[in-house]
């Protein structure tokens, strides 16, 4: 099948959804499906507001038109809602074409984190946007559940997969730092909650992995804590690795790709009990959830590291790509 994916997240941006569409185009194509991305790369770009690290392409219509013609694709899939993703679906809509879309990122939430817009108005707008669709994909029961609440249909489940090669566990030696080492992986920026983090009375050291519009504040505001940059590949997982605990702050996201890295490299989790780390961690006992922080980071000290790595061994890039592959809705 010959699919097209249309993405305002793409490389070389580093986040969950870019992490999760190039391992899942990679996973099709080695399946046999000819695939095109239609990404910010391929035309003009401004800085998006409040985060100039992400480009957003500047009247795309024509030209990504242009582009799904050539490739003659039998679905469409848009990823995102930015420019790209609002250019592709009218595309669509104008041509009668079904296509699916999926629903990474709680926008509403981030949204009215940086400029307090209601979450109502937000929501609308995104009910609309994906109402179009033939289905929304989506990576966990509570997201399921909370935008059916909100009005959404023809949702379908879309779990994630991690790379258990690559994440794997390691020598604790690559850091030098005084233990337990409490570990987060993530954009630095608000709508992460990462103070929330930085704010913990915690032993040992605190250390972050990641870039973002926050990171030369807090590197300020919080001089005992390590702050690293964003890392990639074989680096990245010699971090997690390393740590002891990895501490997820988030309140907003969809399903948290970052707490497979962390349980496959044979970390515990520590994290708020709300969407994404209720899916991916609840009941298993791979991780502590309690709105007291502080106090899940501590007890998850106690869990095995060969318990998450056997937990993170049931999740597969293939069994994701293949689940992708059954929610698109073909015209051809």
């Amino acid at each position: 099948m010959r699919i097209v994916i249309v993405s305002d997240a793409w490389l070389p941006q580093i986040n969950g959804v870019v992490r999760t569409m190039t391992r899942v185009k990679h996973e099709l194509e080695q399946l046999g499906h000819p695939i095109e991305v239609i990404s910010p790369n391929l035309f003009r770009t401004v800085p998006c507001p409040t985060y100039p690290e992400i480009r957003l392409a500047l009247a795309p219509g024509r030209r990504l038109a242009a582009l799904i013609d050539s490739f003659q694709p039998c679905a469409v899939h848009i990823s995102t809602e930015g420019p790209l993703g609002q250019a592709a679906r009218r595309y669509c809509r104008k041509r009668g074409l079904p296509f699916t879309t999926a629903y990474h990122t709680r926008f509403p939430e981030y949204i009215h984190a940086r400029a307090r817009i209601p979450l109502r108005l937000s929501y609308a707008v995104l009910r609309r946007f994906h109402g179009a669709a033939a289905n929304v994909m989506v990576a966990t029961e509570s997201i399921e559940k909370e935008l059916a609440a909100r009005g959404f249909r023809n949702i379908r489940r879309w779990s994630r997969g991690v790379d258990t090669d690559l994440f794997r566990p390691q020598d604790k030696d690559f850091l030098d730092a005084p233990r337990p080492i409490f570990l987060s992986v993530g954009r630095v920026a608000v709508e992460k909650n990462i103070e929330a983090f930085l704010r913990l009375d915690l032993p040992g050291s605190k250390l972050v992995v990641g870039d973002g519009p926050m990171l030369g504040e807090l590197r300020r505001r919080y001089p005992d804590v390590r702050f690293v940059g964003a890392k990639q590949g074989e680096e990245l997982a010699r971090h997690y690795a390393a740590a002891d605990v990895f501490v997820f702050p988030s309140r907003t996201d969809t399903f948290g790709l970052v707490l497979l890295e962390a349980l496959a490299s044979g970390l515990p989790v520590a994290a708020y009990p709300v969407p994404g780390p209720l899916d991916v961690i609840g009941h298993s006992g791979v991780g502590c959830l309690d709105e007291d922080l502080a106090k899940a980071a501590r007890s998850a000290l106690t869990i095995d590291p060969e318990q998450c790595r056997a937990y993170a061994l049931g999740y597969s890039w293939r069994a994701c790509a293949q689940q992708f592959l059954d929610n698109l809705h073909p015209f051809r």
